[in-house]
């Protein structure tokens, strides 16, 4: 098959044979990884992959504008599609919501991430909770606010920079979720060696491509000793 789908952590795992890696959280984060041969070999929504992310807005014309909309529209799969309209602000439209959100948001600027700040810009990603916070008001309002918090805790970790943010009342996993009954028992450990063998991978093994720190925020056992 050119393709193959596994359970890695809180992921699904899609490892394609050329050289695309998809990770889906089953809730609202995906992640998508290419291998160093797409480099300045790719655009779209997504970018360009060239090192340079203030060309990423690249229209489907080549070239490089400042509106998110005109950039976005530009590469419609279809001509039929409707073009996408700049909507209002979302704390504006639920002003009801905009404390909560600010407030909750702040862990992004607080000393929890402290020791990401000077590497990782965390402005423009408390701006962006607050926006996806504000704008959740059908439901799964928390779910928005736990995406965008552990958005800037993966880009922390892509500089080998953990951050330990998860606790019982904000954003918690709990790994036992997912535990069989009578096997392995499993926690959620952010910060620990982003290698350890698990109970579903206990000869460590990386899917290719897919460098370790990637992987880190897992379910680990606390021993090695497997239920078959």
């Amino acid at each position: 098959m050119p393709f193959q789908i596994r359970s890695m952590g809180i992921y699904l795992v899609v490892d394609t044979t050329v050289g695309l890696i998809l990770m889906w959280d089953k809730k609202t984060s995906i992640f998508i990884k290419l291998s160093p041969s797409f480099q300045d070999q790719v655009c779209g929504l997504c970018g360009n992959y060239d090192g340079n992310g203030n060309n990423d807005f690249t229209t489907r014309s080549q070239s490089v504008v400042g509106n998110v909309l005109e950039f976005a529209n530009s590469w419609k799969v279809s001509s039929s599609c409707p073009n996408a309209n700049r909507t209002q602000d979302p704390c504006t439209a639920n002003p009801y919501r905009k404390a909560w959100a600010q407030k909750q948001c702040s862990i992004i600027t607080s000393e929890v991430f402290a020791k990401c700040h000077s590497q990782v810009e965390p402005n423009e990603y408390y701006q962006a909770c607050v926006d996806d916070a504000c704008a959740c008001d059908t439901g799964g309002d928390c779910e928005c606010f736990c995406t965008a918090v552990a958005a800037y805790a993966q880009a922390c970790n892509e500089l080998d920079i953990c951050i330990s943010w998860r606790t019982p009342s904000i954003c918690p996993l709990f790994c036992d979720y997912y535990n069989p009954q009578g096997e392995c028992e499993w926690h959620y450990k952010p910060c620990g060696a982003p290698c350890m063998k698990t109970c579903n991978n206990p000869n460590l093994i990386l899917l290719e491509k897919l460098k370790c720190s990637m992987v880190n925020k897992i379910c680990i056992t606390q021993s090695i000793t497997c239920l078959h």
